[in-house]
C-alpha cells in the first residue's frame, strides 16, 4: 500500500474517530461470535448472515445508524477474510480490538473523482459523513486504485493507504548474485563487502525514553498525566519505526535493482525471540539478556526486510539453510567453530584467511545457492578440509 500523512480538522477528526469506533465494534461482535463456536456446535453466521444482523441492529440503534454503512460493512468483509486466512493457514487467529490499537477502517469502490490534488504538496480525498479531507501528497497515487484505508497509530497521527499492487522491480539481469548475513552489530551484511547499519534513537532519546517509562510508572491509572506521559512515549516509538521502515524500503529497493539473486538465511524469527522466563517449577535462564536480544532483533528489522525483498523481486530471493554459515571458511570451505576469533572478527584455522565474520558468513550464504542447487534438498553441508601446512 501507498501511505500518505492525513491532515484532518478538529471537526473531521471526531468523524474518522467515530469511524474507527464503529469498525472495532463490528469487529469485536464478529469476534464475539465466531468465539463461542466449537467442533460439534452449530456453525457461526455466515457473511450474508452479519450483514443482515448489521442491518438489524441499526434500525435499532441510532448511533450506529449515524455512521457510515460501507464502514460497518466493510470491518466484517476485514473480518471474514482475517478467518480464510487463519483456516487457509496462513494467518493467526483474529483477536479482539482495544481501543487505541489497530485502529482504522476501509473504504472501498473507490473511484477516480474521490481524490484530486490541491498543489504541488497537498491533495485531499472524499470520506464518507467527513466530506473532503487533505493528505500530504508524498508521491504519485497509483493507478487504479479501488479502497483505501485511514488508519490511527498510538501517536495521533492519521495515515491514508490506498492499496494497489506495485510492479515487481526488475533486475540488472547480468546474473550477479548477493548473500545477506543478518545481525544485530550490523544489521545486514552483505557478500560484497558492504555492512549496512539500520538507524536507531539517539542517545538523547534514548535517554528521554527511559525517563519517561520511569514517569509512566509514577503515574495513577486514568489519569489526564498518564496519557500525556503515554502519548510522549508513542511519539519517539513512532519515529523510530518510521525510521526503521524507511531504511528497510530503500535497502530492499537498491538490492533489487543491483543484484539478480538475492539469498539470505532461513531465519525462525518467532523462535529466535521466544521468552526464557520458562515456568515456575522451571524457571528459565538469563532472562534478562535474553529480553534485551530479542528487543535488538525487533529493532533490527529482520522480517520487514526479508518480506519487502520477496514483494519487489518475486522468484529472485532464495532461502539458504543458516547451518554453518558463520562458522565455514568462505575461500577453503573448511569448518571450525575456533575461526570465529569474536563477534566481528573470523580468522580460518586452516588457510589463515581473515576477514569480517559477518561478511565471511554473507559470502557462505551467496554460495549456499548454487550448494542447494547440486544437492537439491536445500541444506548447505559444510566441506571439511586438511589444514595447510605452515
Amino acid at each position: 500500500m501507498s501511505r500518505y500523512r492525513l491532515l484532518p480538522s478538529d471537526a473531521q477528526e471526531v468523524v474518522l474517530r467515530r469511524h474507527c469506533a464503529h469498525a472495532r465494534f463490528v469487529w469485536n461482535l464478529a469476534c464475539e461470535q465466531q468465539s463461542w463456536w466449537r467442533p460439534g456446535r452449530s456453525s457461526p453466521p455466515s457473511y450474508l448472515q452479519q450483514c443482515r444482523q448489521l442491518t438489524a441492529a441499526r434500525s435499532e440503534h441510532a448511533w450506529l445508524a449515524a455512521g457510515s454503512q460501507m464502514v460497518q460493512q466493510q470491518a466484517l468483509h476485514d473480518f471474514t477474510q482475517a478467518m480464510r486466512n487463519f483456516f487457509a493457514g496462513t494467518h493467526g487467529k483474529p483477536g479482539w480490538r482495544k481501543a487505541g490499537r489497530r485502529e482504522g477502517f476501509c473504504i472501498v469502490a473507490l473511484n477516480p473523482q474521490r481524490i484530486r490534488r490541491l498543489n504541488r504538496r497537498t491533495g485531499d480525498v472524499l470520506i464518507p459523513k467527513c466530506g473532503w479531507v487533505r493528505f500530504r501528497w508524498s508521491r504519485p497515487i497509483p493507478a487504479g486504485v479501488k479502497s483505501f484505508r485511514v488508519t490511527l497509530d498510538r501517536a495521533g497521527r492519521w495515515h491514508v493507504a490506498f492499496a494497489a499492487i506495485p510492479q515487481p522491480i526488475p533486475g540488472p539481469d547480468a546474473g550477479k548474485v548477493v548473500g545477506i548475513d543478518r545481525g544485530v552489530a550490523v544489521t545486514v551484511a552483505l557478500s560484497t563487502g558492504e555492512m549496512l547499519r539500520i538507524p536507531r534513537l539517539s542517545t538523547a532519546r534514548q535517554r528521554r525514553l527511559r525517563l519517561l517509562h520511569r514517569k509512566l510508572a509514577r503515574t495513577k491509572p486514568g489519569s489526564n498525566r498518564r496519557v500525556r506521559t503515554r502519548h510522549a512515549i508513542a511519539r519517539l516509538n513512532a519515529g523510530q519505526v518510521d525510521a526503521r521502515r524507511d531504511w528497510c524500503e530503500k535497502v530492499s529497493t537498491d538490492l533489487a535493482r543491483r543484484f539478480d539473486v538475492i539469498c539470505f538465511e532461513d531465519l525462525q524469527i518467532a523462535n529466535m525471540t521466544r521468552s526464557a522466563v520458562g515456568t515456575v517449577q522451571n524457571p528459565g535462564q538469563s532472562v534478562r539478556q535474553k529480553a534485551g536480544l530479542n528487543r535488538e532483533i525487533f529493532a533490527s528489522g529482520w522480517g520487514l526486510l526479508a518480506r519487502r525483498l520477496c514483494d519487489k523481486a518475486p522468484g529472485r530471493v532464495q532461502k539458504v539453510n543458516p547451518a554453518f554459515t558463520s562458522q565455514r571458511c568462505s575461500a577453503c570451505g573448511y569448518l571450525d567453530r575456533k575461526s570465529r576469533e569474536s563477534q566481528a572478527f573470523f580468522r580460518c584455522t586452516a588457510c589463515a584467511f581473515a576477514c569480517h565474520a559477518d561478511v565471511n558468513a554473507a559470502r557462505n550464504i551467496a554460495a549456499g545457492h548454487a550448494v542447494t542447487a547440486r544437492g537439491g534438498d536445500g541444506a548447505a553441508r559444510p566441506v571439511n578440509r586438511e589444514p595447510q601446512a605452515a
